[in-house]
């Protein structure tokens, strides 16, 4: 069972992880063969190398955004995640994660499911 602490201390790691681009500090938040969908639609992307593979294609620009999250809803290793991100460029997304956490406190099931906010 994830405590709410754990999952605010993987939330840290994951923000820092995503500041740094460092495969490693990624590869760390997953198991071996995490399900990762950035669309709750999507096929799954397979596994911990694969996720950081597909980070470090897709990255944002240094101190482009910034991030908050938090557990909203745990039971068991299952994990709930709301939060915020902002672009310098105006742009803000509304996030919810469906989290499936392994016994050692790396992320197996991550599926994230976002809205842009409209902008004036």
């Amino acid at each position: 069972m994830v405590t709410a602490e754990q999952v605010r201390a993987w939330l840290d790691d994951y923000v820092a992880a995503w500041r740094s681009y460092d495969r490693a500090a990624i590869v760390a938040l997953f198991t071996d063969d995490v399900a990762h969908s950035y669309h709750p639609y999507d096929e799954p992307i397979r596994g911990a190398e694969a996720v950081a593979d597909s980070w470090l294609e897709n990255q944002d620009e240094p101190g482009s955004w910034e991030a908050s999250y938090e557990p909203t809803l745990i039971a068991g290793n299952e994990v709930i995640v709301t939060g915020e991100s902002r672009y310098t460029d105006g742009e803000v997304f509304s996030n919810l994660w469906q989290l499936e956490f392994a016994d050692d406190g790396r992320c197996s099931r991550f599926v994230e499911w976002f809205i842009l906010h409209p902008q004036d």
